[in-house]
């Protein structure tokens, strides 16, 4: 039937056998589909197609090759900053050390080295991280894992450097740059300290309509500055100028007004709405993930001391990060810095009494609300692994089940977006709850939002018209997804109420 070409080993045997199908039909070009189905989605196979740093039209690409390098090289020179201050010789060969691993890093960094497993040093996370690197990413290098897991695995990989030192455990590399950033950004942290100093009343003459009204509008507001606090991120924007933070942390009234047509994917009113009915059921617990540090962390506090004065929560709890991450990410020591800042600090020494005391009286009723339990800051070991948000209710149930107690959880920034839509090329009109998995369909998730200002390549969430608005925009301004002019605030209502199931 077809011809056979066969080779004899030494017994005579035909060790191959080839055969040649030219009247079979041709192979055909199928395109698989998409998204896959839940039960072939893991780490390395994400529901679209993963971005990899070995994808050259990607932003994965400038971060691999070039941010994370220049990001470690300005780590390394603070530690070395901080070297040349110190006198004890046990401490020097310590902190030596822990520079010769990041010179390490970077050389396997650099080099597009294998992932290898994390050295136990103690940290709750690392038996998620290994597990993970076992399972699926055996073999994989810096640029063609996940950009999402391979970036993480590099900040886990920089705070190994110090873990496992005797005296550098909890150094932060990015500390000083991150109080300096804030230290810059005068006008627009007095823009909001001058306004909100004294506790917020809405005139005692108007209707209950226009009260609700006020209400409405001012949460319409400061939700939007708390969205574009975010654009403060200094893994993107290494070398800032004063005027440019400035431009970047405009929070005037007019100048939000002109930002809110950039929130592509606006779900604003239905965020009132949700808030509302909270207050109407006696008010409730909300929940923010946090982001960045300094100007978007005091934005947040802001807004959650607002969500707290009008009733429309009785509780905010704040989940940061156990050790620094992604540069500007908030750890408790940030946290606490910041109160304390507000509250004592002499950070701005052209300010006027009248705008230092505005800042101490915020910073006296937030730590007031610490002591009262009304704010409360925590760090969960997952906010720190290289898994998706998908796959939280399985490698933290724990977190899940807290989660799931919460009335509404707000993920801010782009990374947190990142972590809930997987990070993969999902089509740009793909609805949020159906981006975010099991965040949004397992039994028992809370209701959650997400505030990010666009970044990085995955965007979601733009309704029935995203592709063509997304398509549009590649061809009008290149770079719309990376340049931070751009947002998205989106809801999911998830599956509250509902009993919590593990497998």
């Amino acid at each position: 039937m077809s011809d056979t070409i066969t080779s004899s080993s030494a017994s005579g045997a035909p060790s191959r056998v080839t055969l040649h199908l030219g009247h079979l039909p041709s192979k055909k070009d199928i395109k698989a589909p998409w998204p896959r189905t839940p039960t072939r989605v893991d780490p390395n196979n994400p529901p679209w197609p993963a971005y990899r740093g070995y994808h050259e039209y990607s932003f994965a690409h400038a971060t691999m090759q070039s941010r994370l390098p220049t990001i470690l090289g300005k780590a390394i020179e603070d530690a070395t900053r901080t070297l040349n201050n110190q006198s004890s010789e046990e401490e020097v060969i310590d902190l030596v050390q822990c520079i010769d691993r990041m010179g390490e890093l970077m050389t396997d960094l650099s080099g597009n080295a294998k992932l290898r497993p994390i050295v136990d040093d103690n940290e709750a996370d690392v038996a998620l991280w290994n597990k993970e690197i076992a399972k699926y990413f055996q073999g994989k290098d810096f640029m063609n894992a996940p950009w999402l897991f391979a970036e993480a695995y590099k900040y886990r990989r920089l705070h190994e450097c110090f873990s496992v030192s005797k005296f550098w455990r909890n150094y932060d590399v990015f500390y000083r740059q991150k109080n300096d950033t804030f230290s810059r950004s005068s006008d627009a942290v007095f823009e909001l300290s001058m306004r909100f100093a004294e506790t917020f009343k809405i005139p005692e003459e108007l209707s209950q309509a226009e009260k609700l009204e006020a209400e409405r509008l001012m949460f319409l507001e400061l939700t939007q500055v708390c969205l574009w606090g975010n654009s403060t991120d200094l893994s993107l924007l290494i070398n800032m100028t004063e005027d440019q933070i400035k431009s970047l942390q405009s929070t005037g009234g007019d100048h939000l007004a002109a930002t809110e047509k950039n929130i592509l994917g606006n779900d604003l009113t239905r965020l009132w709405e949700t808030v509302q009915d909270l207050r109407e059921k006696t008010g409730g617990r909300i929940d923010f993930v946090l982001d960045n540090a300094g100007f978007e962390l005091y934005c947040d506090c802001v807004y959650a001391d607002f969500l707290l004065q009008s009733g429309l929560a009785t509780q905010i709890r704040f989940h940061g990060k156990r050790f620094p991450w992604f540069v500007s990410d908030v750890t408790k020591k940030d946290w606490e810095w910041l109160l304390n800042s507000l509250a004592y600090g002499q950070l701005f020494p052209n300010a006027t009494d009248v705008e230092l005391e505005s800042l101490r009286r915020l910073g006296m009723r937030w730590k007031q609300y610490e002591k009262e339990g009304k704010w409360v800051y925590e760090q969960h070991p997952f906010w720190c692994t290289g898994y998706t948000f998908w796959d939280l209710h399985s490698e933290a149930p724990d977190l899940f089940l807290h989660l799931s107690r919460s009335d509404l959880v707000i993920f801010k920034g782009d990374l947190n977006h990142r972590k809930l839509t997987y990070d993969c090329a999902a089509p740009a009109s793909t609805p949020f709850e159906v981006a975010i998995g099991p965040m949004a369909s397992a039994a028992g998730a809370p209701k959650v939002a997400s505030l990010r200002t666009i970044k990085s390549d995955v965007v979601v969430g733009l309704g029935p018209d995203g592709d063509r608005i997304a398509e549009k925009l590649d061809q009008t301004e290149v770079g719309w997804k990376i340049s931070g002019k751009y947002a998205v605030v989106l809801l999911s209502e998830g599956r509250p109420g509902e009993k919590v199931r593990f497998a």
